[in-house]
């Protein structure tokens, strides 16, 4: 993404054929100068973006052939959950748990209203299966407690150089003498280098440019210039890596 001029908001805010589908609100582009909430990790923030369901699709299917384990056993994380787009598509496989962690009250708000209306929708569709446990979790990142087991974790570029450090560390701290794998999946990978330079335990087995679905780079278009107000256009693809934290 990069800065054109601003513009003003005008008209209805447009929403995403995803939540037409599902009855759901995950749309909308906030600046992170807008995510304030008082905490002391405001100023980390970058903005909050509804994943594209073909980039998540398409980097799930970049990440099967490199996980360890099945799915069934393996817990997906979504860091900076937002309103719980990532997590809804998530739910499309058959993950043992997930999970997210958002700082922002009013978008946990929104996330957990998001995942009522979808679970009850999936309910009436899949009566004889099992739903997938989700949860979410509104949160400081560096007190999430990693669920038990290999954990697949979702970053959408969630904030800056400073607090990412600090992130990668916890993880490092919090895996520590544990069996069990741990992959990052990192769209928008603005912080690659810090992960190349200073965090080594970490190993990319892939990285790639991501190129999103005609229905998603119009929707990501006119939600964006209507929410951003000209701040961000999109490119219409994400940089895009996936991580795995080495076993010592």
């Amino acid at each position: 993404m990069i800065l054109p001029r601003r513009k003003r908001r005008s008209g209805p805010a447009p929403l995403h054929p995803f939540d037409l589908l599902h009855g759901t609100e995950t749309g909308a582009l906030i600046p992170g100068d807008d995510l304030a909430t008082g905490h002391r990790h405001d100023r980390h923030i970058t903005a909050y973006h509804g994943t594209a369901p073909s980039l998540f699709r398409k980097l799930m299917a970049q990440w099967q052939p490199h996980r360890r384990h099945p799915l069934q056993q393996t817990a997906f994380v979504d860091v900076g959950a937002g309103k719980g787009r990532a997590m809804l598509l998530a739910a499309e496989l058959p993950f043992r748990r997930i999970l997210g962690i958002e700082l922002h009250p009013a978008l946990a708000a929104s996330a957990r209203r998001n995942l009522e209306r979808f679970q009850r929708q999936q309910t009436r569709k899949t009566e004889d299966r099992p739903s997938i446990p989700m949860r979410l979790e509104e949160a400081d990142v560096m007190r999430l407690r990693m669920p038990a087991g290999p954990c697949c974790v979702f970053l959408f570029n969630p904030f800056d150089l400073v607090l990412m450090d600090r992130f990668l560390d916890k993880l490092t701290r919090d895996f520590q003498g544990r069996e069990d794998d741990l992959d990052l999946l990192y769209v928008n990978d603005e912080q690659r280098d810090l992960m190349l330079q200073e965090h080594p335990q970490f190993q990319e087995v892939w990285r790639g440019r991501i190129h999103l679905s005609r229905e998603d780079r119009d929707a990501d278009k006119a939600i964006i210039g209507y929410w951003a107000q000209g701040l961000y256009v999109t490119s219409g693809y994400e940089d895009c890596g996936i991580w795995r934290l080495r076993k010592k």
